[in-house]
């Protein structure tokens, strides 16, 4: 079955069904999207459903390390082949941050040299 803005293997598409309630909208989200082995079976299109599945990816990173791009796409690539894709999700979601190649979890390293010189205080 494909959610709203994915179409099944055989071209067509499915309704969006509703969330069933008392379940966080994440777990059904990742429910449709994960399979039982932890990997991600595709990306979803809808931008709200993207969201809950790269919350649910940016978990493999710890708070406070920086990783080099080459293992952030090893770590990435273990959920699904197409780590670039996923990659430039999170950092344009500002789950991750990236300064030349050094990706960290946004929010958890402190920022010092890493703003812009403008942005200095006086």
């Amino acid at each position: 079955m494909a959610g709203r803005g994915e179409l099944n293997s055989d071209g067509s598409a499915d309704k969006d069904p509703a969330t069933p309630a008392g379940e966080r909208y994440d777990d059904w989200v990742l429910a449709n999207f994960v399979d039982a082995g932890g990997r991600l079976i595709r990306i979803p299109a809808q931008h709200k459903k993207r969201l809950a599945v790269l919350r649910w990816l940016v978990e493999e990173f710890q708070p406070g390390r920086r990783y080099a791009e080459d293992e952030v796409n090893r770590i990435i690539s273990r959920r699904h082949p197409d780590f670039a894709t996923l990659r430039r999700y999170m950092v344009d979601e500002e789950l991750m941050q990236r300064r030349s190649g050094v990706y960290w979890r946004t929010g958890t390293v402190p920022n010092l040299g890493h703003d812009p010189g403008s942005w200095s205080a006086p």
